[in-house]
């Protein structure tokens, strides 16, 4: 899918975007950015158990739901530099100077789910935070820590240190239907506490909101008023429940017209549910080539259907070859769920991790078929190994030898002993025999070092590596997925 980057601060050239391909690792560049739609709309994210059936809105009182949210939404404020990096040798050894880079304050919104201080709100939202101050609805200020964060759902988890907190109970997103009324309780410009009412409009919308192809987009749609400081606030049902996330509009000039988004509760809860149990993301894969349906691609494919997603190839070693689905199969439905386009099915994932066992409904031959599939990680494997991350992105390592250390009067390091991913080295020069200084600027000695930061990191557009070559050069690689 993707390529690694190596000795140069550039990206590698994407590739296409396939169910098997593993482990995206994501842009740094400002999240506030704009993605172009079908429509000529821009999108804009806004930073500046469940019970099933729909109450009519003959019967729907919003004062008593809007009460309870009101005081479990917060105000978040971010407080970051704007990086100057000149001389990356050099700061990454002595520190970065005084007075480079401008400080910046963000502010977006966050939801409290737990009463001992648990919030959830959107990555872009702290993006880059030096500090996070956290503010409740009754004015009082905390200092916020971040727990772990998502970049491919635009997730964040953050603490902070009270209890005894008013919080939102996580309701079920797919019993969610379109036209049902919600709420809509965030921060925008910075106006605390405020409250918009309006209906779902869509649901599992790919908005593509980066352009990047490791981006899980099943946005449910409203038309609540959402603007810019709504990013990390709720949206919650007519029973008070959080059922998403307010991330994105979609706007010709950056505040609302009629088209918000939000990252549905499902895919939210697994997030932080996986932060809090792993540290990290544990992302569900089928392993299958696919192209989602419509009558040009039914014609092209020889099929009647024109909802659906059709299995081009499977994956060896995936989980679906395991299971025994087979190319030129359309997945119509996962464990009921309906399945007419791909971010149908992207959503469904999102809310799984390796291991789930789910039931698959495929159009073999325009008859049903329903297929038991557990799904696997990246790697095609149920669990991770222990060397699985550094092995599949570089290859074989150890700890720099004496004799190197020395020479480069270092004390830490690990030396590449065989390259195993050869774009690396046909695009970049990148060679058995380098040395891998630091992951994300943390130094790292072991080879366990260099596991824990590439998995802790795996879901971001890139890891960027610091790199000592044998001639004694240095430079920074962005590690791409390949």
């Amino acid at each position: 899918m993707k390529k690694f980057l190596s000795l140069v601060l550039v990206s590698a050239l994407g590739g296409a975007l396939t169910l098997s391909t593993y482990l995206l690792f994501f842009d740094k560049s400002q999240i506030d950015s704009v993605a172009s739609t079908d429509s000529g709309l821009q999108v804009f994210q806004t930073s500046n158990n469940a019970v099933s059936g729909v109450i009519p809105a003959e019967e729907t009182d919003f004062t008593i739901i809007s009460e309870k949210t009101v005081n479990a939404v917060v105000h978040v404020k971010n407080v970051s530099v704007a990086p100057s990096r000149t001389n990356p040798l050099y700061e990454f050894f002595y520190g970065q100077s005084s007075g480079g880079g401008q400080m910046i304050v963000g502010t977006g919104s966050g939801v409290i789910i737990s009463p001992d201080g648990y919030i959830i709100t959107n990555n872009h939202v702290i993006k880059g935070a030096k500090k996070l101050e956290i503010t409740l609805n009754n004015k009082e200020s905390y200092q916020a820590e971040i727990v772990g964060i998502d970049e491919s759902t635009d997730i964040a988890l953050l603490k902070i240190n009270k209890n005894d907190l008013p919080h939102l109970q996580i309701g079920d997103s797919d019993n969610l239907k379109v036209g049902e009324w919600v709420l809509a309780v965030g921060n925008p410009f910075n106006l605390t506490s405020t409250v918009t009412a309006g209906i779902v409009s869509a649901k599992a919308r790919d908005i593509h909101i980066s352009g990047a192809n490791n981006k899980i987009e099943s946005f449910i749609q409203t038309d609540a008023v959402v603007n810019p400081g709504n990013s990390g606030g709720a949206l919650v049902n007519v029973r008070g429940e959080l059922i998403g996330i307010n991330t994105a509009i979609s706007s010709q000039t950056g505040s609302y017209i009629g088209y918000s988004f939000a990252v549905p509760s499902n895919i939210a809860k697994k997030v932080i549910e996986d932060i809090l149990e792993f540290g990290n993301v544990q992302r569900a894969y089928l392993g299958i080539n696919f192209q989602e349906l419509n009558s040009e691609t039914a014609n092209e494919f020889g099929v009647t259907n024109t909802e659906g997603v059709i299995i081009t190839r499977v994956i060896d070693n995936g989980a679906a070859k395991e299971a025994g689905l087979l190319a030129n199969d359309i997945i119509v439905k996962m464990d009921q769920v309906k399945i007419s386009k791909f971010s149908d099915l992207q959503g469904f994932l999102g809310s799984k991790r390796p291991g789930d066992i789910v039931r698959v409904s495929v159009l073999r031959n325009n008859e049903e078929k329903v297929v038991s599939v557990k799904l696997k990680n990246q790697f095609g494997k149920f669990k991770y190994g222990s060397s699985d991350f550094s092995e599949y992105f570089i290859g074989d390592l150890k700890p720099i030898p004496k004799k190197d250390a020395n020479r480069f009067d270092i004390d830490y390091g690990v030396k590449i002993i065989s390259l195993k991913n050869k774009s690396l080295q046909e695009t970049y020069g990148l060679k058995s025999g380098d040395i891998i200084l630091a992951v994300e600027d943390q130094k790292i000695s072991t080879v366990e070092d260099l596991e824990r930061l590439l998995k802790k990191f795996q879901n971001k557009s890139y890891v960027e590596l610091h790199i000592l070559t044998q001639d004694g050069k240095v430079g920074y690689i962005r590690l791409r997925e390949y």
